[in-house]
């Protein structure tokens, strides 16, 4: 399977990544509600069976549940796997000088002896000021504890910003992770996958999916149970808005005989410079999504879902 840089760093990986937020999470996704380890194993088994290979991830994932779960899950895996972890930039942590401390004790929940993506999972211009930030990270890299530095949910500004100051240390950005679907096109228009293409930054998408609504999965009658099913994207009147959205996600699944998620993820693929994170709660769930790497859009259908909006 062909497999990408993630921007210019040395890491490899196939183009489709699994995203692990649910993964140990109990107050947002259920976890031993909705899901247990069982569906975790699956997914991570099923993610290797369609020859993927990239499993994203955080410290603030299930207050570092989700990393014991990935870590023992890597390191058991029968064939080599690309790990990507984030440092939270809470209020009161203590700074950039926080961040050597909090990648040890990731390292140590995954016990590994390095994580191939260290990312800043937010912006912060008083916890996480970006020069000092971003050199506390190029050290992580010159340590041997990471092997390449991304942000996330960076503006564009931002974005050029830690480009800048990881330079003057000698490692590149390699990824901004964003979110971005058919659903939410934000970093078409404000700047930032222009950016990222401009400095040779990859840009992670994550909720490609829309949590399951451009799956095909929710309707304004059914939305998720819990605290997911309150949040904005699952209103009643975003539900109905997607519509059209949908229904040529149908068409298109149909005519390619895949299910819509993986159209959904294909358009993604199709756009340069651009990895899906879908989440994995169900292996089943992983299945669908990976065939989305088989799936080869005509532009007529690249132009006919650039086009399509929500009501």
């Amino acid at each position: 399977m062909d497999r990408v840089r993630l921007g210019q760093s040395p890491v490899e990986v196939v183009p489709l990544g699994v995203g692990c937020w649910a993964w140990g999470d109990k107050r947002y996704w259920r976890y031993e509600v909705d899901l247990g380890p069982q569906d975790v194993v699956d997914g991570f088994a099923a993610a290797l069976a369609a020859g993927l290979d990239f499993f994203d991830t955080a410290e603030a994932y299930g207050a570092g549940k989700s990393e014991q779960l990935l870590g023992w899950l890597v390191r058991q895996a029968p064939r080599p796997t690309v790990v990507a972890t984030k440092y939270a930039p809470l209020v009161g942590r203590g700074g950039p000088a926080a961040i050597p401390r909090a990648l040890e004790a990731s390292l140590k929940r995954m016990r590994l002896p390095h994580v191939d993506l260290y990312q800043l999972h937010w912006a912060d211009r008083d916890e996480a000021p970006i020069g000092p930030t971003m050199a506390a990270f190029a050290a992580t890299v010159h340590a041997g504890q990471a092997r390449a530095v991304g942000v996330s949910n960076f503006r564009a500004g931002e974005l050029r910003a830690a480009h800048a100051a990881l330079a003057a240390h000698g490692v590149p950005l390699a990824t901004n992770q964003v979110r971005y679907s058919l659903l939410d096109r934000t970093p078409e228009t404000d700047g930032v996958l222009d950016a990222c293409r401009e400095l040779g930054v990859t840009l992670l998408a994550y909720s490609p999916l829309e949590q399951g609504v451009l799956g095909g999965r929710y309707s304004p009658d059914v939305r998720p149970a819990g605290l997911r099913g309150d949040a904005e994207w699952f209103a009643p009147e975003r539900l109905a808005a997607a519509k059209p959205v949908l229904e040529l996600l149908g068409s298109l699944a149909a005519a390619h005989e895949v299910e819509m998620a993986a159209i959904a993820l294909a358009w993604l693929l199709a756009k340069p410079g651009v990895i899906p994170l879908p989440g994995a709660t169900r292996g089943a769930q992983v299945t669908a999504n990976a065939r989305a790497l088989s799936v080869t859009l005509s532009d007529g259908e690249i132009a006919a879902l650039d086009a399509v909006k929500a009501d």
